[in-house]
């Protein structure tokens, strides 16, 4: 008996949004990198074969977190500099993207000046080829005050620069359209407020194929099964032809998969749960992997063995080698 597969068409297709920019572009990137474009839901290339298959990014700290051994270990060598760890993601794990996280600026973290964030930014720049994905430290007054002084200084390299929250995004747009840069648009895990802060930020004057969402960060455990339904239904949306939450997706992932106790706690103290040294990078591979089915475009991670993971299921899901 033959088993006819049904095919599932949609009236619109998701936009396409790409991050860096060549010489010939008038930058200094190796590559550019183009995510988007999909005219069917995730990985269903029967329906509708997708022209820009799922990246990955390497995040990238000017100041660490109280971060476990388990994730300090294996970036011991690199974790002082961000030159030096950018460097590492790009031509050791060959990610397609650094997101560089200028925690410093934070009161309550290093209270490092703008300065120093900006010559953090010009050493990763001249550190790797890959674009760059910059974002704040998620205090609104630090990060207002730093957006400028960072898009100024990668003026030219078309780097994607965030967060753009409900509250916080006007300085955030007129830094990225005044240096040619494109914007995150965050929001918390609600699909009508994503909507909202889009048609807030191209009110202003940004173009919707220079916006990225954010829709919220959960990992594995933690709330993933409420984001999962919100990225599925914004993609779904979208297909359907609502323009506003037709953005590629980011997603966040090593960042807040690390919060989690599963990840944190030694092995004495839970035997039970295996070997701590596996347990980090698996939970957040696993997070990247749900993402990724629900319509991410671009994860963010941070273990190295998470980064090999991740770039193979998306490999498997494509149809291509690792």
């Amino acid at each position: 008996m033959t088993v006819e597969l049904l095919q599932e068409t949609w009236p619109s297709v998701i936009g396409t949004v790409t991050i860096g920019a060549t010489p010939d572009d008038g930058g200094t990137r190796g590559s550019r990198v183009t995510v988007g474009g999909h005219a069917a839901l995730p990985f269903r290339d029967e329906d509708a074969p997708s022209p820009h298959p799922p990246v990955v990014a390497l995040q990238v700290f000017d100041a660490v977190p109280d971060w476990p051994d388990q994730l300090k270990g294996p970036l011991a060598g690199v974790i002082d500099s961000p030159a030096d760890w950018a460097r590492m993601g790009a031509e050791q794990l060959g990610v397609d993207l650094i997101l560089l996280r200028l925690m410093s600026v934070h009161p309550e973290v290093a209270r490092g000046s703008v300065d120093e964030a900006v010559e953090t930014v010009r050493s990763v720049l001249e550190a790797v080829e890959v674009p760059l994905i910059i974002a704040g430290c998620g205090d609104a007054d630090a990060d207002n005050e730093l957006w400028p002084a960072v898009t100024q200084a990668a003026r030219g390299e078309n780097c994607l620069v965030g967060m753009g929250e409900p509250d916080n995004y006007k300085t955030l747009v007129v830094a990225c359209m005044a240096d040619g840069h494109s914007a995150i648009a965050q929001a918390p895990i609600d699909v009508n407020i994503q909507k909202q802060q889009t048609i807030l930020m191209t009110e202003m004057g940004l173009p919707p194929d220079r916006i990225v969402m954010l829709p919220g960060d959960a990992s594995l455990g933690y709330g993933i099964e409420y984001e999962y339904s919100s990225m599925e239904r914004i993609r779904m949306a979208a297909l359907q032809g609502d323009a506003m939450l037709a953005q590629p997706v980011l997603a966040v992932v090593g960042e807040q998969a690390w919060k989690a106790k599963e990840t944190r706690l030694p092995e004495e103290e839970m035997p039970g749960w295996g070997d701590a040294a596996m347990r980090g990078p698996a939970w957040e591979a696993a997070t990247a992997a749900m993402f990724l089915q629900a319509g991410t475009d671009i994860v963010a991670l941070l273990h190295p063995e998470a980064v090999a993971s991740t770039k193979r299921t998306i490999a498997e899901l494509v149809g291509s080698p690792a």
